[in-house]
């Protein structure tokens, strides 16, 4: 959790932005991941002076050349401010956009970096501001670039970039990532879901850091984010960099187009991703291998097939989806649940309350959870019915106390033995698959939830009569009481 002392400081680098003129979240957050990935950079070069030092050989792959060593950081932050601001206009911002060939995913999203901070004295004041962060812990790096985030789901449209941080903590806590894993989120934007997966990894294994093969594995080939938004990528690449991922696969692609994923079929053990779900694509564009899978135009159904594509035989997903793919009547719609059904292994419909995505989308959602078989395998599927999430529904999302996201997890662990006695009026309940069948393959959570009513007494009608008329006496009774009292 990010401490008061550093939340200050970042409020206080955000508020000098936006009196400085700049109140786009996402350009704030761009111009300051620049600045820190610039500090990064010379924390590197310095770490391979100190290596060159120890063993008495030259700088390997120097960041800066013995020209460049006035954009360093260490040199930069102590300059006048007017030569600090056209060195950062003439200098740092070409020599960032010639990083490309570093071989990080970094360097490459460097290339559209562009420079907009208006004046010396805000730069000054920023990298003075920044400077003073204490960057050497991983945890707080981490936790300063996720409170940074959070200023976007906090400036109104911009927020449809961030999936909420607890429901992203549910769904990894739901798949339990493994250190060989690879994980893939096709639409990552800010790369929420890989940070969170890696948090996990580290903290369930902590030999994934100790191995050196699995050490290579985390930092090099286990997390890929995909995104055709560039400032995504830049975004999304920091957000790893800052949360101790050294080289992770964060690349331009619009997943859903002809030939995106050609390359990746079948490659991933793990999918974790909150795909956009509001549209339709042209049709001449979007990969016919998608749409031999599910004919549509629809986001939503060509995601699914996509993940399914992408996932290895045994890889599992845990993604959301409008709930409109859980109960749609198309074709479409139809024949990818049959397919998830009958064609893979459909384990859970995790349904959602309709406020988790406030204030920027009231639309009703589900986590589906399902493992690649190409071969069946489908027995009964559990679902959950979440209605508090520990935040209240509003537009406001305030904490609240009421929070079943600790008992989606328990009961998750319990489906093959407790859960199974579990009655359908209940929260959570399995239906097996000849149900679901008979239903036409509706997942849609209210098709197989049973309403419990109270029951009712039933009485005699000459009693209730008679307690009619003693109650209609009692009311005379009364009346004339008053009567008298008045007169």
């Amino acid at each position: 959790m990010i401490t008061g002392g550093l939340k200050n400081k970042i409020d206080r680098v955000w508020d000098a932005f936006w009196s400085g003129g700049i109140s786009n979240p996402l350009e704030v957050i761009e111009q300051i991941t620049y600045l820190l990935f610039m500090r990064r950079l010379d924390d590197r070069h310095t770490l391979a002076e100190r290596r060159a030092n120890l063993t008495g050989k030259p700088i390997e792959d120097p960041v800066f050349l013995d020209s460049q060593q006035h954009l360093r950081w260490s040199q930069l932050k102590n300059a006048d401010t007017d030569d600090m601001h056209a060195t950062m206009s003439e200098e740092v911002f070409p020599f960032l956009r010639a990083l490309g060939g570093d071989g990080s995913t970094y360097g490459e999203h460097m290339k559209d970096a562009r420079y907009t901070i208006p004046t010396p004295a805000l730069l000054g004041r920023v990298v003075d501001l920044l400077d003073d962060i204490d960057l050497d812990d991983r945890d707080t790096n981490g936790d300063l670039y996720e409170y940074l985030l959070s200023k976007i789901a906090s400036a109104g449209v911009n927020g449809q970039f961030r999936t909420p941080r607890h429901i992203i903590g549910l769904m990894v806590e739901l798949m339990a990532p493994k250190p060989e894993d690879e994980i893939c989120d096709p639409a990552c934007g800010t790369a929420g879901f890989l940070v969170a997966a890696s948090e996990y990894v580290r903290e369930q294994h902590p030999g994934v850091l100790t191995d050196a093969a699995q050490r290579r594995h985390f930092h090099h080939s286990m997390f890929h984010g995909f995104d055709f938004d560039r400032t995504m990528l830049r975004i999304g690449s920091m957000n790893m960099l800052m949360h101790g991922i050294e080289a992770p696969d964060i690349r331009y692609r619009d997943s859903l187009s002809e030939g995106a994923s050609a390359g990746d079929a079948e490659r991933y053990s793990l999918i974790l991703a909150n795909p956009p779900f509001a549209g339709s694509l042209d049709h001449e564009s979007t990969s016919k291998a998608l749409q031999q899978m599910v004919k549509t135009k629809k986001t939503e159904l060509l995601f699914l097939a996509l993940f399914l594509k992408l996932l290895k035989t045994g890889g599992r997903a845990a993604v959301i989806v409008p709930d409109g793919v859980l109960f749609g009547s198309s074709k479409a719609h139809k024949s990818l649940r049959r397919m998830l059904v009958e064609e893979q292994r459909l384990d859970a419909v995790v349904k959602l309350p309709s406020g988790v995505f406030r204030p920027y989308a009231g639309v009703s959602t589900a986590i589906l959870l399902f493992t690649k078989t190409d071969s069946g395998g489908t027995e009964d599927v559990w679902f959950y019915d979440v209605r508090a999430d520990g935040f209240s529904l509003d537009d406001k999302r305030n904490p609240v106390e009421a929070n079943d996201l600790p008992d989606v997890l328990a009961r998750w662990a319990s489906r093959e033995t407790s859960e199974k006695e579990r009655a359908r009026t209940e929260q959570s309940f399995l239906v097996p698959k000849a149900e679901i069948v008979e239903q036409g393959y509706d997942l849609s959570l209210n098709r197989y939830k049973e309403i419990e009513y109270d029951e009712v007494e039933h009485r005699d009608p000459l009693e209730i009569i008679a307690d009619i008329e003693k109650l209609e006496e009692e009311i005379a009774d009364g009346l004339a009481e008053l009567k008298g009292m008045l007169s």
